[in-house]
């Protein structure tokens, strides 16, 4: 099924309407020299980029920032305010002594100032690496012991709780300023009043010259085994950020944007900072979790017109029915898009159901910095695809040989790994410490995944699982998205997995773990009837074999749904890193 939007109030003409010619002419040094740089050729700067240089214009009453509080508080930030914002931390940052290339980091909830002290950061030449506000003292200690952290921003309440007992763990760490509770003023020891410097600071600030290979952004990610991954990334990656938010977001400027994602995660940071303001739109900052009548309400009340959010929350807000959705009205939201693991065909149906039009998958990793493969608004919706790679992305599906060497698929409709050229401008530079970890991503002159698609005969790109998630059973290749997506057409399922367990026979079977929509009641009963379900929809060779109803299913705080821990404690395995895993997920 191939699914095309409705039209809204707010519709506009897309930015890419001719896929095919795009790419054709597409250029990253044209794409590069549109955006501009740092007056008198001085280089490219992000925080330029995304802020100074509107602030200097027309446009520096537009609002670039609204910030909705937990508790109803509003507080708009506009592009001159936020630029002078953003320069008093660059200078509080040099008043301190720190460095050009030193680690700034940021443990935070969605507050304006962690928005400031990312781009003033970068205004400095020093490295933003954010952390999320719900990390426990041993992950935060770990990554800010691996990047040699120089300064932390955070609250009082977060200090007390989880930085007191690891201070002295840290000796890079020079500088804590805190934002107060209910950021009032504050006096702990050891620690800087961030207001007070900051009101202390100067409002102007002249960016040094940048080039396009200084470091910027250091975003960690969890593999499967061993400690998180730094992803280092440069100022050049402001161009992919750019490009992007304008092809596969339909950002046009003066839209108002909303960002789901906590800038703790990559995409809270890509395209919840840096995409939005370069695109000169508003872009809404909600301070509180995940409330269906609150979202729905904001979406509304702020006339949003292009939401970006992830599919563990379409599936939550699917859960609760239609009902809720019901009662509003969405006239000039244009586009919906969502990112952090494959979305399954019942999420893009559902959006079509909901909204009057579909999600909009995407995909990219920390490791590409920006979105690779995006379905456009201008493109038919296939229902279950990541949708087709963005001009300038040279994307393969590709087989690993022998001696490090890899094959390219060019038939249609073959699994193997998604492979990227390199050369796009967010792409990571390298792994904080670890060469040989980095090395290890690239072969034959291609950037390697690890996520296993196949490509179909009109260049859509299709979610098979993560090499490593990929189930082997009696000769067939399973992949975990497919058996997942299956169960989640079933009325009952809110949430899917699948692993491989070992069997004698087989090798490895099924078995899918699956949470409930309200009103469903968990019983063998029901359990037989799923796996009934999968099979006649998937076949006896694919379909689980075994299937338990939890609570939840462990997840990420990016959302994505953790089958290695499953696959552990199912086996009796040590969980590994869970420094990620969302609180109050199932142990």
């Amino acid at each position: 099924m191939h699914l095309f939007k409705t039209r809204s109030a707010d519709e506009r003409a897309p930015n890419l309407v001719d896929y095919e010619a795009e790419r054709a002419t597409f250029s990253w040094a044209a794409e590069r020299a549109e955006l501009g740089g740092l007056p008198d050729g001085r280089g490219l700067n992000i925080a330029y980029a995304a802020v100074d240089r509107h602030a200097d214009g027309p446009y520096a009453d537009r609002i670039a920032l609204r910030w909705l509080g937990r508790d109803g508080a509003r507080e708009d930030l506009s592009y001159a305010r936020l630029a002078e914002q953003s320069s008093r931390f660059a200078n509080v940052l040099a008043a301190l002594g720190v460095l050009p290339g030193e680690r700034v980091f940021t443990l935070a909830g969605r507050i304006p100032e962690l928005y400031v002290a990312a781009l003033g950061t970068l205004k400095r030449q020093a490295i933003f690496s954010p952390l999320f506000a719900a990390f426990g003292p041993e992950p935060i200690r770990t990554r800010m012991a691996l990047a040699g952290a120089r300064v932390l921003v955070t609250t009082q309440r977060l200090y007390e709780r989880k930085i007191v007992q690891i201070r002295d763990t840290l000796p890079s760490l020079d500088y804590v300023l805190l934002v107060g509770d209910d950021r009032r003023p504050t006096a702990v020891p050891g620690t800087l009043d961030l207001g007070w410097l900051m009101t202390a600071a100067s409002p102007h600030w002249t960016i040094e010259a940048t080039r396009p290979e200084t470091p910027a952004l250091l975003h960690f990610t969890s593999g499967t085994t061993g400690t998180p991954k730094g992803a280092l990334h440069v100022h050049d990656a402001v161009v992919m950020h750019h490009v992007t938010g304008r092809l596969a977001l339909d950002l046009h400027p003066d839209d108002v944007y909303w960002c789901t994602a906590d800038p703790g995660w990559v995409t809270g940071t890509s395209y919840g900072i840096i995409a939005p303001l370069t695109n000169r739109v508003t872009m809404i900052v909600d301070e509180a979790d995940l409330d269906v009548e609150r979202w729905y309400d904001l979406l509304e009340r702020e006339q949003v017109n292009v939401w970006y959010t992830a599919p563990t929350a379409i599936r939550m807000l699917a859960k609760a029915g239609l009902a809720p959705v019901r009662r509003h009205r969405f006239p000039h939201l244009r586009f919906l898009a969502s990112v952090g693991e494959p979305l399954d065909r019942e999420g893009v149906l559902w959006g079509v159901e909901a909204f009057g039009r579909p999600f909009h998958d995407n995909w990219w990793q920390t490791e590409t910095g920006g979105i690779a493969i995006a379905n456009f608004a201008s493109m038919e919706v296939r229902p279950g695809s990541m949708g087709r790679a963005l001009p300038g992305i040279d994307a393969a599906i590709v087989r690993r040989g022998a001696g490090g060497h890899v094959e390219l698929i060019r038939e249609p409709d073959v699994q193997g790994e998604l492979a990227l050229r390199p050369g796009w401008p967010s792409m990571f530079r390298r792994y904080w410490d670890a060469a040989e970890r980095y090395s290890r991503c690239f072969a034959d002159g291609w950037y390697l995944s690890g996520d296993l698609a196949r490509r179909d005969a009109d260049g859509y790109f299709w979610f098979v699982g993560r090499a490593d998630d990929v189930i082997k059973s009696a000769g067939h290749l399973i992949g975990p998205f497919e058996v997942e997506s299956a169960l989640l057409a079933h009325r009952a399922v809110a949430e899917a997995a699948a692993i491989g367990k070992p069997d004698p026979v087989a090798g490895n079977l099924v078995k899918a773990f699956v949470s409930l929509k309200d009103g469903f009641v968990a019983s063998p009963e029901l359990e037989r009837e799923l796996l009934g379900f999968s099979r006649a929809r998937l076949g006896p060779a694919v379909a689980p074999r075994e299937l338990t109803i939890l609570p939840a299913l462990p997840r990420t705080r990016s959302g994505k749904i953790m089958r290695r821990l499953l696959r552990a404690r199912e086996l009796g395995l040590p969980d590994g890193d869970t420094s990620t895993l969302e609180t109050g997920a199932p142990s």
